[in-house]
């Protein structure tokens, strides 16, 4: 059980990291279509690039769930804590970084989303594999899993006037209308 888990925990990884790379481009290769502006990221936010390990792990766990349901415990509460782990691994380490140095650095940007689905995806790892939890956790994971997911819609189209929402590169917030093709 412990061994087939482990072997889709790795493969999320190498998914995961891989899609949400690729996601990183798909607004611009879209033509900037504004629907898809909920799942991809539409500027150099935080908060923007926050989707990249959201919609990438949803996509995976459909995929991986059919493939251990019978092996797996906890499973929505294992890819929530993963998806906390990995944006949360993310701001730390841009926020800790920019305030030290004062730059925005690519490189150190994208090991930091490297770094958070690997540990995002070993936790999870941990969690499917422990003894079954009270349904509570579940309940409140798809709360919070499936609430991330609105408010990436809503914030996408509608931001509030907050640094973590604010493009690093123009200084704007949400769907950048230059950027819109009509």
């Amino acid at each position: 059980m412990k061994k087939t888990v482990l072997y889709w925990e790795i493969i999320g990884i190498i998914f995961i990291v891989l899609i949400g790379a690729l996601f990183h481009f798909m607004f611009e290769l879209s033509n900037y279509w504004r629907p898809l502006g909920a799942i991809f990221p539409v500027n150099e936010s935080v908060w923007e690039h926050l989707k990249l390990p959201y919609w990438p792990l949803i996509i995976f766990s459909l995929i991986e769930y059919g493939f251990i349901r019978k092996d797996a415990n906890n499973f929505i509460l294992g890819k929530t804590i993963s998806f906390i782990i990995a944006i949360s691994t993310i701001m730390i380490i841009f926020y800790s970084y920019t305030a030290i140095f004062g730059v925005e650095l690519l490189i150190v940007d994208i090991l930091s989303f490297v770094l958070g689905v690997i540990i995002g995806q070993i936790v999870s790892y941990k969690i499917i594999t422990t003894d079954r939890l009270s349904m509570w956790y579940a309940n409140t994971s798809w709360i919070i899993f499936i609430g991330f997911g609105i408010m990436f819609a809503i914030f996408t189209y509608f931001p509030p006037n907050l640094l973590i929402f604010q493009d690093s590169e123009t200084g704007l917030y949400g769907i950048i209308e230059h950027f819109i093709r009509f």
